[in-house]
């Protein structure tokens, strides 16, 4: 009768999951056809100099432009405009993000984006003039391209929002990430590997889309959060991944990179209509995915920041909590993404080469 008892139990507990299941809508599925230009309204342009070793990257907002919000935790930042971003200022829109290699040297490429867009009238009306508002962030590339007089000028910018498209997003050594390196904890020989862009989203049975591009330059690893596994990062003499998660617990010496050297920066959007205090909230919940797919994130050397964007679109009711959940999912994905389509160049090794990359990306 015991036996008998336990049986239908089973039975039981079985025929409720197998319901409960069936029940269940299918999870969303990461963007791959696009990126962060599966968010109506926005479009991405990229432009690499001649030798392929640096570069940048604008997102553009169409029309009136979109609402921003921004979160910066990384030490040692290198921005222009973020200021206005604050939900304490008057700014409400703002029409471009600009992303670039050359370090300071870079923000240069924002003065470029700023001309493409006065020449059609897009920006903030303003006693006869029209001014477009665009923040900009920097990655530290200058090592990696060995020439200190190559680096994005304001005619690169022009070059990149020219290019602008709402088609899939170029990844991997292009723009911005065409210098990025990961994985620089250094120390007894180790070197790192290559970095990148990367862009992914998320489409919702209700029409809410959430993207990201993220620009990966890190002190860190990258880790797949699907998994737990470097894809990424710091390499022993051998060719090995160190994986600096042991590195750092083993209390191993580690030769700490130079302030303001590193940076991931990003951008997550959604369609969703919300206001300036409530994009920031994405912002801070979108800089989460940084430390979900980074090992270590937001370091002293780090000038990790991220933007965010709302194009108002979707004509649903949104949940700030929903949105900023997912958008930690798309910058983590775009994070591993970043790696995992970058090729080996100028003799730094990519995850392409040693085998780490995932294979939902192959």
């Amino acid at each position: 009768m015991k036996l008998f008892l336990r049986c239908l139990m089973c039975c039981v507990v079985l025929a409720n999951t197998a319901a409960t299941q069936s029940s269940r809508p299918a999870s969303p599925a990461y963007g791959q056809a696009k990126g962060i230009t599966d968010v109506p309204g926005i479009s991405v342009g990229h432009f690499t100099l001649s030798g392929g070793l640096t570069g940048c990257t604008v997102i553009l907002a169409d029309g009136n432009g979109a609402v921003p919000g921004l979160a910066q935790r990384g030490g040692a930042p290198g921005t222009r405009e973020t200021a206005l971003l604050d939900p304490a200022n008057a700014v409400e829109r703002i029409h471009a993000i600009v992303f670039s290699g050359g370090s300071s040297f870079g923000l240069d490429a924002a003065q470029g984006v700023m001309r493409y867009l006065e020449e059609r009238g897009i920006g903030v009306r303003f006693g006869g003039h029209v001014i477009p508002l665009v923040p900009a962030a920097i990655i530290f590339d200058l090592p990696f391209v060995n020439d200190p007089k190559v680096r994005p000028t304001a005619d690169c910018g022009y070059r990149a929002a020219g290019d602008a498209t709402a088609d899939r997003v170029r990844e991997g050594n292009v723009g911005a990430g065409a210098g990025a390196t990961v994985g620089k904890m250094g120390g007894a020989g180790r070197t790192a590997m290559k970095g990148g862009v990367g862009s992914a989203s998320i489409r919702m049975a209700d029409g809410l889309v959430v993207g990201a591009i993220v620009v990966v330059n890190a002190v860190g690893d990258v880790i797949d959060p699907a998994t737990g596994r470097v894809v990424a990062g710091t390499r022993n003499a051998d060719g090995t991944l160190a994986d600096a998660r042991t590195l750092i617990r083993s209390g191993a010496t580690i030769a700490g990179p130079t302030p303001g050297q590193n940076t991931t920066i990003g951008v997550v959007a959604t369609n969703a209509r919300l206001t300036k205090a409530q994009m920031q909230r994405v912002a801070l919940m979108a800089d989460d995915g940084l430390a979900r797919a980074i090992y270590p994130a937001h370091t002293m050397s780090d000038g990790d920041t991220m933007f965010s964007l709302s194009t108002g679109q979707w004509e649903g009711t949104p949940n700030l909590s929903r949105i900023g959940a997912l958008a930690a999912e798309v910058v983590a994905e775009a994070i591993v993404r970043a790696v995992a389509m970058a090729d080996s160049l100028n003799g730094v090794a990519s995850a392409q080469q040693i085998g780490t990359v995932p294979a939902r990306m192959k």
